[in-house]
């Protein structure tokens, strides 16, 4: 996968993708990325890439010519259909099954925003999906992107050390998921759920899955309205609801 991210502070971005899984994936030529800051693509003799709202209001807003221009600039160097994603509150809220889907792809381009918000040809024309990461407003789109990417590139192939840890992620599954323990098994008087060191996998399994339905049916109940539940499932949360 290689992701383009346009930005006017590319310095943002450098502690981010050098720390962690994400440099190991670069370094294992995973994912490759480029910083663009699309200010070197306006046409502006003053460099400047915003202007005032037409109509009027508060802020600036982001014109287009410089935003398409470096977009046209990396799709003609990578020849390729890429996905191009605005961060924008207005977007979709950003899910686990929405990380799986960009995972499939080889190419994405995320324009990151700032000021008051963007020509509106730019969201009409330009780009194919528009991501928030939450019902807040941030300065910019730059940390949206980063929460994205990682999101992303953590289920890529072989980036994750145990290929069966993202699957068993919380919402990978659509439910929250169970509690973990590690040594030691007794700690200042907390001790470890004894079926967790009994060597019985099946009844691990169990506790496990019913631990998983718990934590979601108190915590995130809503989830549970898009989950499927299996007959065993059923039984199990009708368990978890007498016992409240």
């Amino acid at each position: 996968m290689h992701i383009d991210i346009l930005t006017l502070f590319p310095e943002m971005f450098s502690g981010v993708f050098h720390s962690s899984i994400l440099n190991k994936a670069i370094e294992r030529d995973k994912f490759s990325y480029d910083l663009i800051n699309f200010r070197d693509f306006t046409e502006n003799k003053h460099m400047k890439v915003d202007d005032y709202p037409y109509g009027g209001g508060a802020g600036m807003v982001l014109t287009p010519q410089p935003v398409f221009d470096a977009v046209s600039a990396v799709k003609k160097k990578r020849q390729a259909n890429p996905r191009v994603i605005l961060m924008c509150p207005q977007g979709e809220t950003f899910t686990q099954q929405k990380a799986e889907q960009l995972a499939n792809e080889d190419h994405l381009i995320f324009i990151c925003g700032h000021y008051e918000g963007y020509d509106e040809r730019i969201r009409e024309h330009l780009v194919t999906d528009e991501i928030s990461i939450g019902d807040y407003v941030l300065t910019g789109g730059e940390l949206g992107a980063m929460v994205v990417v990682d999101s992303v590139v953590r289920l890529l192939p072989e980036v994750l050390g145990n290929k069966e840890s993202a699957p068993e992620d919380s919402f990978s599954t659509g439910l929250l998921e169970h509690p973990h323990y590690t040594r030691p098994a007794d700690f200042r008087g907390m001790k470890v759920p004894d079926i967790l060191m009994s060597g019985d996998h099946a009844k691990i399994r169990g506790w496990r899955k019913e631990e998983s339905l718990k934590r979601t049916y108190r915590r995130r109940r809503d989830l549970l309205n898009n989950y499927s539940l299996s007959k065993e499932e059923q039984e199990i949360l009708e368990r978890i609801k007498e016992s409240e």
